[in-house]
This record gives structure tokens, sequence and C-alpha cells, in this order.
């Protein structure tokens, strides 16, 4: 559901966007999505998105029809540019290969094409599937990699490791941002900002502008541009 929400307001504002990996949960789902979304501002906007996102609903997984409360994790790196330096060394890489996975067709994968690479100081893992090719898939895992660490190095010289891309907090009651409630009642609050909004489906569906701006005022208003 975020990642539609994202997908939504990326479309809705003429910004190109990619999933770069997705592995489906267990059960029902999604375990982990990677996106790449491109555009004048992006990263400034979405940059208030880190953090722990809260669903409270009627479980459509379950039969007894209980409300259940979910949380997932958003994480966001900017796209640094081939020039940026940042210490990545090839000792430092594992590589694991895979078959992508797809619906089928003639674009899905016959070979071991899918890459994930673990950058072994850090534990960052990038996953890509997307693309042809193995050394196209390298490619953009590394980026997203260099991406990862060029954020860390810029954290770990104003504050602490774990305060990496925004406050990133256990995924667990208590550490949510915004929480999104759609049953006994529809509301969906901005834990940071106390902006509440009615309509949830116009939210999920990409409106979250508000949200956004709101956050940035704040950010301004407290001398701290970059949070």
């Amino acid at each position: 559901m975020l990642m539609r929400m994202y997908l939504r307001w990326s479309e809705q504002r003429g910004y190109k966007t990619q999933v770069v990996d997705l592995q489906p949960g267990d059960e029902a789902g999604i375990k982990n999505a990677t996106l790449t979304i491109g555009g004048d501002y992006a990263y400034g906007y979405l940059r208030s998105e880190a953090g722990v996102h809260r669903l409270v609903r009627i479980s459509p997984f379950d039969a007894n029809k209980r409300r259940h409360t979910s949380f997932a994790s958003v994480i966001v790196s900017p796209e640094i540019e081939d020039d940026v330096k940042v210490d990545l060394r090839d000792e430092d890489i594992k590589m694991d290969v895979y078959r992508a996975s797809g619906a089928g067709g003639q674009h899905v994968n016959k070979t071991s094409s899918a890459v994930r690479l673990t950058h072994i100081p850090t534990g960052i893992i990038v996953a890509c599937q997307n693309e042809r090719s193995q050394h196209n898939n390298k490619a953009v895992a590394m980026k997203i990699i260099k991406a990862r660490l060029y954020e860390l190095q810029l954290k770990a010289k104003e504050k602490k490791m774990e305060d990496i891309i925004g406050d990133k907090k256990d995924i667990a009651w208590g550490s949510q941002i915004r929480s999104y409630v759609m049953q006994p009642y529809q509301m969906v609050k901005d834990h940071r900002t106390g902006i509440e909004i009615g309509d949830i489906n116009a939210v999920l569906d990409g409106s979250i502008d508000r949200f956004l701006k709101e956050f940035l005022k704040l950010s301004l208003s407290q001398g701290s541009p970059e949070r």
C-alpha cells in the first residue's frame, strides 16, 4: 500500500519511477521493495517520509475479521553523481546471484541475472532484478549502495550512526512517524506535525503533499532544513 502510494504521488508530479527490486511476503503483501524516483526536488520532498509507518485495519487475511496493526519502515537515500567520492572497496562487497522472479513471458530471466549485493562493513544489502542482464543489475545495485554510503558519511559528521536517513527507529508501536487508520474510524495522522486527514483513500492514492510541506515548514522553523 505504501509502495502504491509513493508511485501514485510520483506519477501525479510527473516523476520517473522504477521498481528496482520487489520481494513478496511469506504469505501475502510485500516483504521489501526498492524504488528509484527521479525528478526535481524528489529527494527534498521524500526525505520526510523516512521512518516507521503504521497501518490499522481489518485484515483481509483474517477469517475472523479482526483488526490488525502492521508496521513498515521507509528508508530514503539521495542518488549521487559519479564524481562524488565514496570509500567502496571490492573486497567489502559480497555478491549473490539468483534467478529473477516474475509472472512469466519472454522477459523473465531463465538465467541467474538478479543480483544481491552486501556491503560487509555496514551490513547494507541491495538487490536488483529489474534489468535483463546481471551486469546491468549489478551496476544499479552498486549505485544504490554508493548512495546509502554517501548518506551515511554525511550523517556521521552530524550525529550518531543510528540516526541515518531520518529517525530510523525500531519497527514497533510508539516508533511510527505516521499512522493510517482504517478501522474503527478513518484517519491519517502525522505524529511529528500533528496534521490529520480524514480521507485515507485519497492519501493512499498519493495525496501526501500536505504532509510533506508541513514537515518541511516544521524543519525550517526548527533551523534544520535537512530534516
